[in-house]
Protein backbone atom coordinates (compact mmCIF):
# COMPACT_ATOMS: atom_id res chain seq x y z
CA UNK A 1 0.00 0.00 0.00
CA UNK A 2 1.27 3.29 -0.76
CA UNK A 3 0.73 7.22 0.49
CA UNK A 4 1.44 10.26 -0.59
CA UNK A 5 2.10 13.37 1.60
CA UNK A 6 1.68 17.26 0.14
CA UNK A 7 1.79 16.92 -3.84
CA UNK A 8 3.30 13.76 -4.42
CA UNK A 9 6.61 14.95 -2.23
CA UNK A 10 7.20 11.89 -0.29
CA UNK A 11 6.10 8.23 -0.82
CA UNK A 12 6.21 5.85 1.34
CA UNK A 13 5.35 2.12 1.04
CA UNK A 14 3.10 0.24 3.72
CA UNK A 15 2.66 -3.57 3.27
CA UNK A 16 -0.41 -4.53 4.26
CA UNK A 17 -1.40 -8.23 5.71
CA UNK A 18 -4.48 -10.15 5.10
CA UNK A 19 -5.00 -12.95 7.66
CA UNK A 20 -5.42 -16.41 5.56
CA UNK A 21 -8.46 -17.09 8.01
CA UNK A 22 -10.14 -14.29 8.91
CA UNK A 23 -9.56 -12.48 6.07
CA UNK A 24 -8.96 -9.46 8.06
CA UNK A 25 -6.57 -6.72 6.80
CA UNK A 26 -4.13 -4.98 8.87
CA UNK A 27 -1.37 -2.35 7.71
CA UNK A 28 1.85 -1.35 9.31
CA UNK A 29 1.47 2.28 10.15
CA UNK A 30 0.98 4.93 12.87
CA UNK A 31 -1.09 7.26 10.83
CA UNK A 32 -4.81 7.09 12.68
CA UNK A 33 -6.75 7.43 9.72
CA UNK A 34 -5.09 5.24 8.04
CA UNK A 35 -6.12 2.70 10.96
CA UNK A 36 -9.36 3.70 10.91
CA UNK A 37 -9.99 3.26 6.89
CA UNK A 38 -8.69 -0.48 7.96
CA UNK A 39 -10.88 -0.76 11.01
CA UNK A 40 -14.23 0.57 8.82
CA UNK A 41 -12.80 -2.29 6.15
CA UNK A 42 -12.70 -5.01 8.57
CA UNK A 43 -16.12 -3.89 10.16
CA UNK A 44 -18.38 -3.78 6.96
CA UNK A 45 -16.57 -7.62 6.21
CA UNK A 46 -17.17 -8.61 9.70
CA UNK A 47 -21.25 -7.31 9.22
CA UNK A 48 -21.24 -8.89 5.61
CA UNK A 49 -20.12 -12.29 6.72
CA UNK A 50 -22.83 -12.34 9.64
CA UNK A 51 -25.40 -11.80 7.06
CA UNK A 52 -27.82 -14.43 7.59
CA UNK A 53 -29.06 -16.07 3.56
CA UNK A 54 -32.59 -14.35 2.60
CA UNK A 55 -35.34 -16.68 2.47
CA UNK A 56 -36.20 -15.16 -0.95
CA UNK A 57 -33.27 -16.63 -2.96
CA UNK A 58 -34.20 -18.83 -5.59
CA UNK A 59 -32.85 -22.35 -5.44
CA UNK A 60 -30.17 -23.60 -8.18
CA UNK A 61 -31.74 -24.09 -12.00
CA UNK A 62 -33.41 -27.30 -12.23
CA UNK A 63 -34.10 -29.36 -14.73
CA UNK A 64 -37.92 -29.57 -16.16
CA UNK A 65 -40.47 -30.96 -14.00
CA UNK A 66 -41.59 -34.00 -16.37
CA UNK A 67 -44.70 -34.24 -14.46
CA UNK A 68 -46.11 -31.00 -15.25
CA UNK A 69 -45.08 -31.26 -18.90
CA UNK A 70 -47.13 -34.38 -18.86
CA UNK A 71 -50.08 -33.17 -17.45
CA UNK A 72 -50.38 -30.15 -19.47
CA UNK A 73 -49.94 -32.48 -22.70
CA UNK A 74 -52.49 -34.58 -21.54
CA UNK A 75 -55.01 -31.65 -20.68
CA UNK A 76 -53.88 -30.00 -24.73
CA UNK A 77 -54.79 -34.10 -25.78
CA UNK A 78 -57.87 -34.09 -23.87
CA UNK A 79 -59.32 -30.75 -24.96
CA UNK A 80 -58.15 -31.27 -28.81
CA UNK A 81 -60.20 -34.18 -28.68
CA UNK A 82 -63.39 -32.42 -27.10
CA UNK A 83 -62.77 -29.78 -30.04
CA UNK A 84 -63.37 -32.79 -32.33
CA UNK A 85 -66.07 -34.01 -30.94
CA UNK A 86 -67.78 -30.45 -31.09
CA UNK A 87 -68.08 -30.12 -26.93
CA UNK A 88 -65.96 -26.91 -27.45
CA UNK A 89 -67.35 -25.55 -23.78
CA UNK A 90 -65.26 -28.99 -22.16
CA UNK A 91 -62.10 -28.20 -24.58
CA UNK A 92 -62.36 -24.45 -23.14
CA UNK A 93 -62.53 -25.25 -19.28
CA UNK A 94 -59.58 -28.32 -19.97
CA UNK A 95 -57.54 -25.43 -21.53
CA UNK A 96 -58.35 -23.23 -19.12
CA UNK A 97 -56.90 -25.59 -16.23
CA UNK A 98 -53.92 -26.49 -19.04
CA UNK A 99 -53.55 -22.55 -19.44
CA UNK A 100 -52.48 -21.76 -15.22
CA UNK A 101 -50.78 -25.12 -15.10
CA UNK A 102 -48.20 -24.19 -17.73
CA UNK A 103 -48.03 -20.86 -16.45
CA UNK A 104 -47.38 -21.68 -12.78
CA UNK A 105 -44.05 -22.89 -14.00
CA UNK A 106 -41.32 -22.23 -11.46
CA UNK A 107 -38.90 -18.75 -12.85
CA UNK A 108 -35.85 -21.28 -12.91
CA UNK A 109 -37.48 -23.33 -15.65
CA UNK A 110 -36.73 -22.17 -19.34
CA UNK A 111 -39.06 -19.17 -19.83
CA UNK A 112 -39.42 -20.32 -23.84
CA UNK A 113 -41.04 -23.57 -23.04
CA UNK A 114 -43.60 -22.37 -20.97
CA UNK A 115 -44.66 -19.26 -23.92
CA UNK A 116 -44.31 -22.09 -26.72
CA UNK A 117 -46.72 -24.08 -24.27
CA UNK A 118 -49.00 -21.03 -23.67
CA UNK A 119 -48.88 -20.34 -27.23
CA UNK A 120 -50.08 -23.54 -28.48
CA UNK A 121 -52.79 -23.60 -25.16
CA UNK A 122 -54.47 -20.32 -26.12
CA UNK A 123 -53.88 -20.85 -29.48
CA UNK A 124 -56.40 -24.45 -29.14
CA UNK A 125 -58.64 -21.82 -26.64
CA UNK A 126 -58.89 -19.46 -29.15
CA UNK A 127 -60.76 -21.75 -31.84
CA UNK A 128 -63.07 -23.26 -29.33
CA UNK A 129 -64.65 -19.93 -28.11
CA UNK A 130 -65.16 -19.85 -31.99
CA UNK A 131 -66.48 -23.03 -32.46
CA UNK A 132 -69.51 -21.51 -29.33
CA UNK A 133 -69.69 -18.13 -31.06
CA UNK A 134 -67.90 -16.16 -28.05
CA UNK A 135 -66.00 -14.08 -30.70
CA UNK A 136 -64.68 -11.52 -28.05
CA UNK A 137 -62.92 -14.28 -25.92
CA UNK A 138 -61.71 -16.17 -29.48
CA UNK A 139 -59.90 -12.64 -30.68
CA UNK A 140 -58.40 -12.36 -26.87
CA UNK A 141 -56.95 -16.15 -27.22
CA UNK A 142 -55.47 -15.36 -30.19
CA UNK A 143 -53.68 -11.90 -29.31
CA UNK A 144 -52.44 -13.93 -26.65
CA UNK A 145 -51.10 -16.48 -28.65
CA UNK A 146 -49.19 -14.13 -30.60
CA UNK A 147 -48.43 -12.34 -27.35
CA UNK A 148 -46.27 -15.96 -26.06
CA UNK A 149 -44.76 -16.81 -29.50
CA UNK A 150 -43.38 -13.38 -30.10
CA UNK A 151 -41.68 -13.43 -26.68
CA UNK A 152 -40.18 -10.83 -24.82
CA UNK A 153 -38.30 -8.11 -26.88
CA UNK A 154 -37.74 -4.65 -27.73
CA UNK A 155 -36.58 -4.87 -30.90
CA UNK A 156 -38.04 -2.77 -33.77
CA UNK A 157 -38.79 -6.45 -35.28
CA UNK A 158 -40.28 -7.62 -32.09
CA UNK A 159 -43.65 -8.38 -33.40
CA UNK A 160 -42.28 -9.43 -36.88
CA UNK A 161 -42.01 -13.09 -36.16
CA UNK A 162 -43.87 -15.92 -37.95
CA UNK A 163 -44.78 -19.27 -37.28
CA UNK A 164 -48.27 -18.54 -36.04
CA UNK A 165 -50.81 -17.94 -38.56
CA UNK A 166 -53.41 -19.53 -37.44
CA UNK A 167 -54.09 -17.50 -34.45
CA UNK A 168 -54.36 -14.46 -37.29
CA UNK A 169 -56.77 -16.78 -38.82
CA UNK A 170 -58.63 -17.38 -35.68
CA UNK A 171 -58.65 -13.49 -34.53
CA UNK A 172 -59.41 -12.37 -38.21
CA UNK A 173 -62.76 -14.21 -37.90
CA UNK A 174 -63.61 -13.55 -35.46
CA UNK A 175 -62.78 -9.58 -36.04
CA UNK A 176 -65.11 -9.99 -39.11
CA UNK A 177 -67.95 -12.36 -37.36
CA UNK A 178 -68.53 -9.04 -35.03
CA UNK A 179 -68.63 -7.04 -37.96
CA UNK A 180 -65.65 -4.97 -37.11
CA UNK A 181 -63.93 -4.98 -40.73
CA UNK A 182 -61.65 -2.13 -40.66
CA UNK A 183 -59.82 -3.63 -37.61
CA UNK A 184 -59.76 -7.22 -39.63
CA UNK A 185 -58.43 -5.38 -42.42
CA UNK A 186 -55.61 -4.29 -40.21
CA UNK A 187 -55.49 -7.19 -38.77
CA UNK A 188 -55.21 -9.38 -41.49
CA UNK A 189 -52.72 -6.97 -43.37
CA UNK A 190 -50.13 -7.61 -39.94
CA UNK A 191 -50.68 -11.32 -40.41
CA UNK A 192 -49.89 -11.43 -44.30
CA UNK A 193 -46.91 -9.23 -43.85
CA UNK A 194 -45.28 -11.43 -40.98
CA UNK A 195 -46.88 -14.67 -42.83
CA UNK A 196 -47.19 -14.59 -45.99
CA UNK A 197 -49.46 -16.02 -48.46
CA UNK A 198 -47.87 -19.78 -49.40
CA UNK A 199 -49.40 -22.70 -48.24
CA UNK A 200 -53.26 -23.21 -47.06
CA UNK A 201 -52.79 -20.62 -44.07
CA UNK A 202 -51.44 -18.20 -45.96
CA UNK A 203 -54.04 -18.38 -48.89
CA UNK A 204 -57.05 -18.60 -46.69
CA UNK A 205 -55.44 -14.81 -44.67
CA UNK A 206 -55.19 -13.68 -48.61
CA UNK A 207 -58.62 -14.54 -48.83
CA UNK A 208 -60.01 -13.22 -45.11
CA UNK A 209 -57.91 -10.24 -46.06
CA UNK A 210 -59.77 -9.99 -49.68
CA UNK A 211 -63.37 -10.54 -47.92
CA UNK A 212 -62.55 -7.75 -44.97
CA UNK A 213 -61.43 -4.81 -47.50
CA UNK A 214 -64.58 -5.39 -49.41
CA UNK A 215 -66.81 -5.41 -46.53
CA UNK A 216 -65.11 -2.59 -45.16
CA UNK A 217 -65.12 -0.27 -48.91
CA UNK A 218 -68.81 -1.02 -48.72
CA UNK A 219 -69.15 0.58 -45.78
CA UNK A 220 -67.77 4.16 -46.36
Amino acid sequence: MATTDDALETYTHLPLHIDPQTKQVSVLSSDKALQDAVANLNSLHSALKSLETPNNVPPPPLQVNPKRSGNVQKLRESAAASSRKGQHADAIRLLGVAIDMAAARPGWEPMGLAREELALMYLSRAAANAGVQNWVEGLKDAECSLECKKGPSNGPNSEKIPGNAKAYIVGGRCLMEMGRWRNAVEWLEKAVEVEGTEGDDGRELARQLTEARNHAEAKV
